[in-house]
């Protein structure tokens, strides 16, 4: 039988989110976003719970991520769970989960443009007009 990996998460960033690059220069960026739950109990108050996700974009996504996300963005973020092990100093053995994001949705209002430009290493287009903020990213 086959199985199905998919993770959908809708939240927001918990801080910015910090890229590095490998070796060989593949961009990785690295960052949290919070999903948080509202429910009302058996005595009618109202409760929530707040989830916490380790999000891994690889590649020209990644890239996208450290460009245009920062602290509080809404979005939206489709991709699989990946467990990596590791050994800590004193060499118990430990997990950690996150989502190795496939696909990425900035959600909520558009930033104004200076604050986006601010981040972009490219200048401004040579028309003098404000070019509109995403066009030109390939979702």
């Amino acid at each position: 039988m086959a199985s199905v990996n998919k993770v959908i998460l809708i939240g927001n960033l918990g801080r910015d989110p910090e890229v590095r690059y490998t070796p060989s220069g593949t961009a990785v960026a690295n960052f949290s976003i919070a999903t948080t739950e509202n429910w009302t109990n058996r005595e009618g108050q109202k409760e929530s719970r707040t989830e916490w996700h380790r999000i891994v974009a690889w590649g020209r996504l990644g890239e996208i991520c450290g460009e245009y996300l920062s602290k509080g963005s809404p979005v939206y973020i489709e991709g699989r769970i990946q467990t990596n092990e590791w050994q800590d100093q004193e060499g118990n053995k430990r997990e950690t989960k996150e989502i190795v994001a496939s696909s990425m949705q900035m959600l909520g209002s558009r930033p104004p443009a200076e604050s986006v430009q601010d981040k972009r290493p490219s200048p401004e287009p040579e028309t003098g007009s404000k070019e509109s903020i995403g066009d030109d990213i390939p979702f």
